[in-house]
């Protein structure tokens, strides 16, 4: 794939989960009935006005990525109709409404990789890779093969079959599978010194999968959305502890976002019948996970720091001055523009290392 067509897709793709995110926002305005000025494509200056209905202004702008919603009365208390105007739980939604729709997208891409990969079935244990001159090699182990048994144990988790393996070391126990629809039992003798790398009979194992709808994999897609966030946020703490690299963990630009997207690329086959790969779904449902809990950080200017300066007003019914809000998120976002321009710099000076 060349560059260019690399850098187009990858502008096109964040564009969208960026502009969900917006859509996010604006849908919940509706509902809580604040006026939206304008719904932009793009950054401003503007190009174009697309068109207008229902007092909103649809845009098209000259920097082409993302997008963005102006809502009546974001920087005035005072407005009718406005953002500020409103109840505070109707401006807490429409804040989390953009977060809420990344979050959303992450589920749906989750959920259609399970489509495309099965669901994992945790009572079968399936061989994924046999290493070359191993045990399991010998006796005619393949990828595909599902183990039913082992040293007269019947296997139905990756752990029992790995408990019982390394409990016979250097002994000739029976060994059980399925291939297709035949079954089989075989004797092999795990190795007390496999090579470095390898396990003690040679194989890698995973968990069998069964063909699912989307409708059956949502919660799956859910789940994997949650571990994900769950990974995000416990990454400081990692640092911390010595378990990451900072290297490897430290924000990225645009061209660190390229070159993750090239590196992803580079790593697995497109699916059937499909021009993309599970990899870079991955990639996109972890970019726009991201995007959520990056917005949700109690940083002045972004959805959280917003919410932060609403959960006053919700609970000791007391407001933070609207002028105050004003200059604090106008600090904040120039310490977060600069921010962002140093990491850009970062992408060229110190760009990341893949494996």
């Amino acid at each position: 794939m060349s560059v260019l067509s690399s850098i187009v897709q990858l502008v096109v793709a964040l564009s969208v989960l960026i502009i969900l995110h917006e859509i996010g926002h604006f849908i919940a305005a509706r509902i809580t009935k604040v006026e939206v000025e304008e719904f932009g494509l793009g950054y401003p200056p503007r190009a174009l006005t697309l068109f207008e209905i229902n007092g909103t202004k649809y845009t098209l702008n000259w920097l082409p990525l993302g997008g963005f919603v102006r809502l009546k009365g974001e920087v005035d208390a005072d407005t009718p109709g406005g953002l500020h105007t409103a109840n505070p739980w109707a401006r807490l939604f429409i804040y989390a409404a953009g977060p809420i729709m990344n979050f959303l997208v992450g589920v749906l891409i989750f959920a259609f990789m399970y489509t495309q990969t099965g669901a994992p079935d945790y009572t079968k244990v399936e061989i994924v890779g046999v290493a070359s001159g191993s045990p399991a090699e010998q006796i005619g182990l393949q990828d595909g093969d599902i183990i039913t048994g082992v040293a007269g144990i019947t296997v139905d988790s990756t752990q029992i079959l790995s408990e019982t393996i390394y409990a016979n070391l250097g002994k000739d126990i029976d060994f059980s599978f399925r291939r297709g629809e035949a079954d089989y039992e075989v004797s092999i003798v795990p190795r007390e010194n496999p090579p470095e790398g390898e396990g003690a009979i040679g194989i890698i194992m995973s968990n069998a999968t069964y063909p699912i709808n989307i409708f059956e994999a949502l919660p799956l897609g859910g789940q994997a959305t949650y571990y994900h966030t769950l990974f995000l946020l416990m990454i400081p703490g990692e640092i911390i502890r010595g378990a990451i690299d900072p290297g490897l963990a430290r924000p990225v630009g645009y061209k660190g976002i390229y070159d993750a997207y090239q590196y992803v690329q580079q790593r697995d086959e497109p699916l059937t019948d499909s021009p993309v790969s599970l990899n870079v779904l991955q990639f996109f449902a972890s970019i726009s996970i991201s995007l959520a809990v990056f917005n949700l950080l109690p940083i002045p200017a972004l959805d959280g720091g917003r919410i932060a300066f609403t959960l006053p007003e919700i609970f000791l019914r007391r407001r933070i001055p609207i002028e105050w809000q004003n200059v604090i998120n106008l600090i904040s976002m120039t310490a977060l523009i600069a921010l962002f321009l140093y990491i850009n710099f970062l992408d060229f000076a110190n760009p990341i290392q893949f494996p």
